[in-house]
């Protein structure tokens, strides 16, 4: 029973984060466009590697996790 609610708890965030993406863009322009996030871009190829951007989305992860499942 908690797999099925964990699943049904994953899929609701995955549907919450779609719609924020879908209607408000503006929300996560900033992905991929602060100091540290690597852009290679040549002729013929292209390689981004956001390092910044991902610690950032780590913290804040990191910050709700902790939120949530604290055990007091």
């Amino acid at each position: 029973m908690a797999f099925g609610k964990l699943l049904a708890v994953i899929g609701v965030i995955l549907m919450i984060v779609g719609l924020v993406i879908n209607f408000t863009p503006w929300l996560v322009s900033w992905f991929g466009k602060l100091p540290g996030d690597i852009r290679i871009e040549d002729e013929k190829r292209f390689v981004f590697i956001p390092l910044t951007s991902m610690i950032v989305v780590s913290l804040i992860l990191t910050l709700i996790i902790n939120l949530f499942f604290r055990k007091l």
